[in-house]
């Protein structure tokens, strides 16, 4: 095996899907780019990294709520477009012509384009290691879109997409809860 440098390890080890987060501040809509997420659990339990250096991260302190919105690799641009500008001087929905659905539990929208979307309430900040703990409160997916490939970001600028699914379900029976 050949050397890795320590600080590309996390490169390694992929957390998940490209998650888009949708806050609402009280006054306006904004959503964030996240690529480190993690599901804590077979519960609705999810958890994202993020601080104070994002814009959203205030509204998530106030409020105490978000929505997860999955998308799928036709919105790969979108993503990192959203990315890397800020929401202080940007409307996103505008800029990148998203879709707002008002949901049924927070204030925060969720994005019609996506492939599924999570409203959330902040249950923990665990600020030492700049993780936020989220409780889902209701699930929607849009089983009706045809693209349903997600994203999932490598950590250089680089991404991955999903592939073939491969069913080893009966073989995992007595490691999953019913109904699954």
């Amino acid at each position: 095996m050949d050397d890795l440098k320590l600080s590309r390890a996390f490169t390694l080890i992929e957390p998940g899907p490209v998650v888009l987060v949708t806050t609402h501040d009280g006054t306006k809509d904004n959503i964030m780019t996240i690529t480190w997420t993690m599901v804590m659990g077979f519960s609705a339990e999810f958890a994202i990294t993020t601080g104070p250096w994002n814009h959203s991260y205030a509204a998530l302190r106030d409020t105490k709520e978000c929505v997860l919105s999955i998308p799928t690799v036709d919105l790969i641009d979108t993503a990192v477009g959203i990315g890397v500008c800020s929401g202080v001087d940007t409307d996103k929905f505008e800029k990148f012509g998203l879709t707002r659905v008002n949901g049924r539990h927070v204030k925060a929208p969720l994005i019609k384009e996506c492939l599924a979307n999570i409203e959330c309430r902040v249950v923990d900040f665990v600020d030492r290691h700049s993780i936020i703990v989220l409780e889902g409160v209701a699930a929607y997916i849009d089983n009706a879109r045809k693209e349903k490939r997600m994203i999932h970001a490598v950590g250089d600028g680089t991404f991955i997409v999903d592939g073939d699914t491969i069913d080893r379900k009966e073989m995992m029976r007595s490691k999953l809860p019913s109904g699954l």
